[in-house]
């Protein structure tokens, strides 16, 4: 999958400059003029890391990355903030809200590929992609915590998944555990003492081994400055406790690079069958949109002309969940595919509320869902 970079400047210059620069790197690089069209193309495209500009007509760069960060499905991407202002007010200001890095116009190619490769794995045009796992494949995660209790709970919150988890109290066994074997995610508690948690974000960063590996940050809710100084430090993101970890599962499958399609889509005896699990936030229908089109067409490739939506499971059916479905049903007419939806008693009136979704036919079961089409 190429590593998707959006540049959100008003200067045509900087643009250009900013395409140039990743020339010989295996990424798409999309563009916005403002504040107002880079929120509106990071909704579409999901890009892995967002360049913005500061100072913009129509809405600059702060009030978008204020908007950014407040968006479920959105908030999760880093943003190196580019700006001509070098004082320690405005580097203070963007760093509250939760910027990753800033670089200060003018710059070099080779600072902002610096920059941006110590934030995502930039690999060189050509260079061949390693193997996707999938989100059921086993991986490593390394967590790093002089609670027992927290590596205890997330042992036990992943006990579904084929995931391995490592505990380690200390930097140095951190250390050790990377030497002998490369995790390909490790979590680490910012209330580590003597600000270990920094110091062994830099070790790790400035090994070649372990360089790309994603690290999170894990910090209560509340320790708002101990995260801003993970995030300007360049941690991939920052879990709260207590722990959500369908959204911690997400954002590994995510870091890591997991095709966790099979969650939601699967095919055979001439179906596709998308299903929407209980909890449908923003950030998993936003998931769900970004193999939409790939799975549609991977369908229509097999043979498959018939697809089943169901949203049997979902819990509450919202503006989201009907855009979602909304979209898929006129994908489906597009390609002339056939489709049927099933829901719940409570999705089923829920749909009846809403002006998108009134005239919705639902089934009860997939099977009676499949024979009506």
């Amino acid at each position: 999958m190429r590593l998707k970079i959006l540049t959100v400047d008003d200067s045509k210059t900087v643009r250009i400059i900013v395409k140039k620069s990743f020339k010989g790197f295996d990424c798409e690089i999309t563009e916005a003029q403002n504040g107002v069209e880079g929120l509106a193309m990071a909704a579409k495209v999901t890009p892995d890391i967002i360049l913005l500009d500061i100072t913009m007509p129509v809405m600059d760069g702060v009030e978008m990355l204020t908007k950014l960060k407040s968006d479920p499905a959105l908030k999760a991407i880093p943003v190196i903030m580019l700006t001509a202002e070098a004082g320690r007010e405005n580097v203070m200001k963007i760093a509250k809200i939760g910027v990753r890095d800033y670089i200060v116009k003018p710059f070099k190619e080779n600072v902002l590929v610096d920059k941006v490769s110590r934030v995502v794995d930039l690999r060189p045009m050509g260079e061949a992609a390693p193997i996707q796992k999938k989100i059921d494949d086993p991986i490593d995660i390394l967590v790093v915590d002089d609670k027992p209790a927290i590596i205890s709970q997330i042992t036990e919150g992943f006990g579904h998944t084929p995931w391995n988890v490592k505990g380690v109290a200390s930097t140095g066994e951190a250390i050790d555990f990377c030497q002998k074997k490369l995790p390909d995610c490790i979590i680490i508690s910012l209330s580590l003492p003597e600000d270990a948690a920094i110091t062994l974000f830099r070790i790790i960063r400035s090994n070649a081994k372990t360089k790309y590996v994603p690290l999170f940050g894990l910090s209560v809710k509340t320790a708002v400055e101990e995260q801003a100084r993970a995030q300007q430090a360049g941690f991939s993101t920052i879990i709260h406790k207590p722990i959500d970890f369908e959204e911690l599962e997400t954002k590994i499958g995510k870091a890591v690079n997991l095709d966790s399609s099979g969650k939601y889509f699967q095919m055979g005896e001439g179906f596709m069958t998308v299903r929407l699990p209980k909890t449908c936030n923003a950030s998993v229908v936003n998931e769900v949109s970004s193999y939409l089109k790939d799975k549609t067409s991977e369908a229509v490739n097999a043979g498959i002309s018939k697809i089943i939506f169901d949203a049997q499971n979902v819990a509450s059916l919202n503006m989201d969940v009907i855009k979602l479905l909304l979209t898929s049903m006129k994908t489906c007419r597009d390609l002339s595919l056939k489709y049927a939806l099933t829901g719940n008693q409570a999705v089923i009136e829920e749909s009846k509320k809403f002006e998108e979704s009134k005239d919705w036919k639902f089934c009860d079961t997939v099977e009676n869902a499949k024979a009506s089409i």
